[in-house]
């Protein structure tokens, strides 16, 4: 005598498929997101980091001011950009607006500013 219900091979295909698809995608972001972690964790910006090499398009100059350890006034102030309104623009909307015509020129004025600054942190926050 058959102990089988009749249509269960069809049942079993059914959640047998989906099932294998989440091991699959789960197996293939997981392994993702694990190698994403150890790549910002070997490249990280820390507060204090002095690769000026590290800055990027994205960046701001309140973010950068934290990373590198130099008051944003002064960065400001290097780069002749007035601080009002653009402390939440990029390095790209800044160089787009007050470096027309010269891409790329901002990062290059933004580097040699740290360069030649004093870290100004303690403690992990920059003092006055």
């Amino acid at each position: 005598m058959n102990n089988t219900i009749p249509g269960s091979s069809k049942i079993n295909r059914w959640v047998l498929v989906p099932l294998i698809l989440g091991i699959v995608l789960t197996a293939v972001f997981g392994f993702r997101a694990v190698r994403s972690f150890a790549q910002v964790q070997l490249t990280s910006l820390k507060p204090g980091t002095t690769d000026v090499e590290a800055i990027r398009g994205w960046m701001t100059i309140p973010y950068i001011s934290k990373m590198y350890c130099v008051p944003a006034n002064y960065l400001y102030k290097q780069l002749n950009v007035p601080f009002a309104g653009n402390d939440q623009k990029s390095l790209a909307a800044l160089n787009q607006e007050y470096f027309l015509g010269q891409p790329g020129a901002i990062l290059p004025k933004i580097k040699d500013a740290i360069r030649s600054s004093k870290p100004a942190c303690q403690n992990g926050t920059i003092s006055p």
